[in-house]
């Protein structure tokens, strides 16, 4: 059975010695009590939305029209692996988030899976919410410390990951692992969290990003407001990388933005995501629309010790990766894979 600890105050952040990367090993299959089946929830079927472009500002607003499609709430069985354990399934349905205030009903992150098979005494763990790193903290696992986790969506691929685990939305189909990592790589984690929380409080609680680089422009100390684009899948307020665009163009920076829904890409299923096809910002440098001819836009964001593929570029769409406050962000155009 877990325990669950919470008002314990902060986490002491340990210096950073240094920051490792390593690929997560894998799991070494173990003896486990056969996990008993759980009942099938069969795929709920929305109608398919072939690729729908939305143009902004929409009759005079930063504003997206009000019948825009929506996201599949999750109804899949699914399965986290976790290292020396081996794979556990799940029904979504049953997951509750832990945080409330951020995820829409339905809806819920990886960390939210791991603690509703904990509660399901599969497995013993503690954990505690840290209001200094804003995180839940997980801090003895099957009695094992230093956790961290690699998940992507369907169709996507493993990556370096420096996103708080309760604030990365769960879609059927992801893959999830959740591994030990050395102490020192989890304390520079933390301290890149702690630093987001103390900016925060700096300014006052407003989400104010120190730099935003969108190709060849330079923004400095961009205060960011929530647009609740995804109100399907997020709280109200809940701020996403967006959301920067989306308030740099409240703030005259940007004169359009070209965002189209994808409800589904080759292989990803569901995606249920606005892809940011146009950014014109008069520059004359990549001010067209993205095209499989042209290229298009991918951006990172979070803390630049973790910067580029050691962990803030991540294959999250922009309209649901949640921010906390991070310290850049960076828009650049990719051309065509040939």
């Amino acid at each position: 059975m877990r325990r669950h600890t919470t008002g314990r105050g902060c986490l002491g952040i340990l210096p950073v010695l240094a920051i490792v990367v390593l690929a997560l090993p894998a799991c070494a299959p173990v003896d486990l009590p056969e996990v008993p089946s759980l009942p099938f929830v069969p795929q709920v079927e929305s109608p398919q939305v072939p690729p729908t472009p939305y143009y902004l500002p929409y009759k005079g607003a930063w504003r997206l029209p009000e019948d825009i499609p929506t996201g599949r709430v999750p109804s899949a069985l699914g399965t986290v692996d976790i290292e020396g354990l081996g794979a556990f399934t799940f029904n979504p349905l049953d997951v509750r988030p832990l945080r409330p205030g951020v995820f829409a009903t339905g809806h819920f992150s990886v960390f939210d899976i791991l603690a509703h098979l904990a509660d399901e005494g599969w497995f013993s763990m503690e954990y505690h919410y840290d209001r200094s790193l804003d995180t839940h903290v997980i801090d003895r696992l099957d009695g094992r410390t230093d956790w961290w986790y690699r998940a992507h969506y369907a169709g996507g691929w493993s990556e370096t990951n420096a996103t708080r685990m309760d604030l990365f939305p769960y879609k059927d189909g992801m893959t999830i692992q959740f591994a030990t990592r050395p102490e020192e790589y989890l304390a520079g984690l933390y301290d890149s969290f702690a630093a987001e929380v103390m900016r925060k409080s700096l300014n006052l609680g407003r989400v104010v990003i120190p730099e935003v680089r969108i190709g060849t422009v330079v923004h400095q100390n961009v205060p960011v407001s929530s647009h609740d684009v995804r109100a399907d899948v997020l709280q109200p307020g809940v701020v996403t990388a967006l959301d920067v665009l989306l308030s740099l163009a409240d703030q005259r920076h940007i004169d359009a933005l070209k965002l189209t829904w994808y409800s589904n890409v080759d292989a990803g299923v569901p995606v249920d995501s606005f892809y940011v096809e146009m950014i014109y910002d008069g520059d004359g440098v990549y001010d067209g629309e993205a095209s499989p001819e042209r290229g298009g836009w991918v951006y990172e964001a979070g803390s630049l010790a973790f910067s580029g593929f050691r962990g803030s570029h991540l294959r999250v769409p922009a309209d649901t990766r949640i921010i906390v406050s991070p310290e850049y962000m960076t828009w650049y155009w990719i051309g065509p894979s040939r």
